[in-house]
């Protein structure tokens, strides 16, 4: 009788043990996280081809750590992300938390773009529940691949209650960066993200979160920016400053019709007299344009080289151009003024 009773504790415990476990769901969107290759020593491959059922059953202990779910919100290669695919996203995501479904997220993701959905996330998503987004350097089938790894450690991170409150975060190679600040930073290491202007904000290793810092500059839950009823988003083009270069992309982003311009301009956001009459024309017919710069460390300042205000150009700050872009969208969803998009650049 007692051995019977000491049994039915032991399941009453294991019941319970399992029902304390975080609630994680994971949107899959493809990459080479879920890519195949024609055999295991070779780094050829096609991204999107495993689905997320797979990548789980892939991961050993990874269903101690919480009880897992798996959603297939798109299976692409990260150079083939759309904006339709980021809305998607942003749309499930805030959907999960308002109704409860989960405690938190994990996004599989292509490595090309996703310093830019997680700062699309970052300014988006309208809780502050985590979001964690991780990929692969190398396909599924290849030898060491890291996917498995990243995966354990992102579900790690998006299970740990210190992850509240942190906004999106990208986790990779065992560091946990800010969504905001990250960027892919090598074409093929393992090692490609860093945050080049802040660092991590923590490491996750052996299973266990540490944090060494708080994202100030994240805006999930607070965010300003609402795009949950499908809203077609305004178009913002990204011009390349180089020696002696033409200003060809932003006339024809001008002609086009686009409503914002970002300068990926040399040293402190800079450009030669071509573009500088070029983008002078832009402004006259109302496009916003800013300067940015294609250094990867550092910030744009304003009224330095260039007169800004005599201009009418506004700067990014420590945004690179693509993550530029990105806030440009958003802000001229509620603004043309400048002043406003210029505070965006400096709040978020």
């Amino acid at each position: 009788m007692r051995s019977l009773c000491t049994l039915f504790v032991v399941l009453l415990l294991g019941i319970a043990s399992s029902a304390q476990k975080p609630r994680i769901i994971i949107l899959a969107t493809g990459g080479t996280i879920a890519g195949e290759g024609a055999s295991a020593d070779r780094a050829a491959y096609t991204a999107g081809k495993v689905p997320i059922e797979a990548l789980i059953k892939a991961v050993p202990g990874i269903d101690n750590i919480a009880d897992l779910k798996g959603e297939q919100i798109s299976n692409v290669g990260s150079q083939d992300m759309t904006i339709g695919i980021w809305q998607k996203l942003d749309k499930r995501i805030n959907e999960i938390f308002a109704n409860n479904e989960a405690d938190g997220i994990v996004i599989t993701h292509g490595t090309d773009t996703q310093e830019e959905t997680a700062y699309f996330l970052a300014l988006t998503v309208r809780y502050d529940k985590p979001v964690v987004i991780t990929g692969s350097m190398r396909p599924s089938t290849a030898i060491s691949a890291d996917g498995p790894k990243n995966l354990f450690d992102a579900v790690t991170v998006a299970a740990d209650p210190q992850s509240n409150g942190n906004g999106v975060m990208v986790v990779f190679d065992e560091r946990v960066f800010d969504g905001r600040d990250v960027a892919k930073m090598n074409t093929t290491n393992v090692d490609a993200f860093h945050a080049p202007n802040t660092g991590p904000i923590g490491q996750v290793y052996d299973g266990k979160v540490m944090y060494y810092m708080r994202p100030l500059r994240s805006s999930t839950k607070n965010t300003p920016f609402d795009i949950r009823n499908d809203k077609e988003l305004p178009k913002v083009g990204i011009a390349y400053m180089y020696a002696d270069a033409r200003p060809d992309a932003i006339n024809t982003f001008v002609r086009e019709g686009y409503k914002g311009i970002i300068i990926a301009g040399v040293g402190n956001g800079n450009f030669n007299k071509a573009f500088h009459d070029a983008i002078a024309d832009a402004i006259k017919k109302g496009v916003v344009v800013v300067r940015a710069s294609r250094i990867p460390i550092g910030r744009v300042t304003l009224y330095d080289e260039i007169d800004d205000k005599a201009l009418g150009t506004i700067v990014s700050d420590d945004l690179n151009p693509q993550k530029a872009r990105i806030l440009l969208m958003l802000g001229l969803t509620q603004t043309n003024n400048k002043e406003a998009l210029q505070n965006d650049f400096f709040k978020y």
